[in-house]
């Protein structure tokens, strides 16, 4: 959803990250058609290979970062809470660090409502990524790192959603 907001802007490029293969490709064959003037770079690949990242940031001219790569569903996250705690925590500290070191303009966080009072693994790696955002925030003037704290966004992955028109 953030990348069919954003190319409604007509930046000079997108550079869409994901780390599955299938909703990278069809995400991009969607923006190709909202708006085909836009040069998209699809990159498959995960935020806590810090390598992997680092490359990224070296190879591109970036500015502004809009991070969203997080486990959101919460079940899932409970039954395997190293593995949320891994990817959200540590993509969130890869991040950072990168973008700071690459003099990134903005890098806004897209955190959860679950983040308030956390009752759960899932909300709580999220509220860990907001405090990894805020220290950062406090340590570096040129890069300015925000924080937005969304509910259910309709048709984002993750999205409760389809899931209550199943079962209606």
């Amino acid at each position: 959803e953030i990348c069919r907001q954003i190319v409604k802007l007509n930046p000079s490029c997108l550079i869409m990250l994901e780390i599955s293969e299938y909703a990278l490709y069809k995400i991009q064959q969607e923006i190709y058609t909202l708006n085909p003037n836009i040069k998209i770079y699809s990159v498959l690949g995960n935020m806590v290979n810090n390598n992997f990242l680092e490359d990224l940031f070296r190879k591109k001219n970036i500015n502004i970062v809009f991070h969203a790569a997080a486990y959101k569903h919460v079940p899932l996250v409970e039954e395997n809470p190293f593995q949320g705690i891994h990817n959200n925590i540590n993509s969130t500290i890869n991040l950072c660090n990168v973008a700071k070191k690459y003099n990134v303009e903005h890098v806004l966080l897209i955190s959860s409502d679950k983040a308030v009072r956390p009752a759960n693994f899932m909300g709580a790696s999220k509220r860990i990524a907001e405090l990894i955002f805020q220290g950062f925030s406090l340590k570096d003037a040129k890069t300015k790192f925000c924080i937005v704290r969304f509910g259910n966004v309709l048709g984002s992955s993750g999205s409760v959603v389809p899931k209550f028109c199943n079962q209606i």
